[in-house]
């Protein structure tokens, strides 16, 4: 390899970690506590730490997925450069640097999105239009879905003929299902005590069910919530509060470093000597440090800026937020945790500004179109490839 690739294959993998700390420092490492940060359940600069830590734990265990998609699965018959990526990379990280800097959180799945599909098609790529469909029908589905059950667990929730040591339990039940069926890629190839085919946390050599053993974790998870929420309910809605949010930061950590490390697995494919695993070490590294430096200020727009919420509807955020998010780690689609936590905050919460709610949407559009459109310019006016 001379000397000029080795040199764009670095400035490329610089590009990939700024664009980690500023999804570090927006989406993945804001988001997913705000809602706790709001009810008064954390401070702001314990849930940055914590959220950075859980951010890079879910990046390197289940990033494979989406880091794929976007690598290769947004755009057919044409291979990134290494100068495709190094634009790719800036034009995202550069809108979401502007979200950062303004208050405002610009969508990092649509940005990095829209910038992959100008980039790819100004080189003469084809379309690939079964997975516009897949990310489309999500991010459209996102605010919708997740919004009903927000606005669902919301209304349920302070019901008087519904008690909390019922309600809650429930939801905790829901959630510790869905936990046990997390899938890690790579404990695919572990082999012995804890992994089956698919890489679920589920004991190995048959002696349990996948129902059987999801059957018992909802149970469980249920009876510990209800036993806590029993002997002391508001410091149990805001422990389970917290679980949630930490499921969330894990979650988005899965999610979001795809967008960072995606347009990078390409260029090392076949090479050996620079694993996948590797990549997403470095860019779970670079979520980390973007949360705890720069999360704080996003954390706080969100949490006091977008609604006032208590601990009830705080739950009712992250619950749909937490299962949106696995969905689109198991389905290998790019989602943005912008819009799924400011979509659940606007149904389920209250005092919602919706001066600001209508920008950030606006922003959201425009920040898919203007990358689109950077991406698709930058290779015509620059002659990239």
């Amino acid at each position: 390899m001379d000397p000029a690739t080795i040199a764009l294959f670095v400035v490329a993998s610089l590009a990939s970690l700024f664009m980690a700390w500023v999804i570090g420092a927006g989406s993945s490492g804001a988001t997913p506590f705000a809602p706790a940060v709001g009810a008064n359940a954390i401070s702001t600069l314990r849930a940055a730490f914590v959220v950075g830590v859980l951010g890079f734990l879910g990046a390197v265990t289940q990033g494979g997925n989406v880091s794929e998609a976007v690598g290769n699965g947004l755009v057919e018959g044409v291979t990134l450069p290494a100068t495709g990526v190094i634009a790719v990379l800036l034009i995202g990280a550069g809108l979401m640097a502007i979200g950062i800097k303004t208050g405002y959180p610009i969508a990092t799945a649509f940005t990095v999105t829209g910038a992959v599909i100008g980039v790819g098609l100004a080189m003469g790529g084809d379309p690939a239009w079964a997975k516009y469909q897949e990310v489309g029908a999500l991010w459209v589905l996102t605010p919708i879905g997740g919004g009903a059950v927000a606005f669902a667990i919301a209304r349920t929730l302070p019901r008087p003929d519904v008690p909390e040591d019922v309600s809650v339990p429930i939801l905790a039940a829901i959630v510790g299902a869905v936990v046990v069926n997390l899938e890690f890629a790579f404990l695919g190839s572990v082999g012995g005590t804890i992994a089956t085919a698919g890489g679920r946390v589920v004991p190995a050599g048959g002696r349990f069910s996948v129902p059987l053993v999801t059957g018992l974790a909802a149970v469980a998870s249920a009876l510990v919530v209800r036993w806590d929420v029993g002997r002391d309910l508001t410091g149990g809605l805001r422990r389970f509060l917290l679980a949630l949010g930490s499921l969330v930061a894990f979650s988005a950590g899965a999610s979001q470093v795809g967008l960072a490390v995606g347009p990078l697995l390409p260029l090392f494919e076949g090479q050996s000597m620079v694993p996948t695993f590797a990549i997403l070490l470095g860019g779970g590294l670079g979520i980390l440090v973007g949360s705890w430096t720069g999360a704080p200020r996003m954390i706080t727009a969100l949490s006091q800026e977008y609604a006032s919420l208590g601990p009830r509807r705080s739950i009712a955020t992250l619950v749909p937020s937490f299962l949106i998010a696995q969905l689109a780690v198991l389905l290998g689609v790019p989602v943005s945790f912008n819009e799924i936590i400011v979509s659940g905050m606007a149904v389920g919460g209250a005092d919602v500004s919706g001066r600001k709610l209508t920008i950030t949407v606006l922003a959201w559009v425009g920040s898919l179109a203007l990358s689109l459109g950077l991406g698709y310019g930058a290779v015509t006016v620059l002659r990239i490839g």
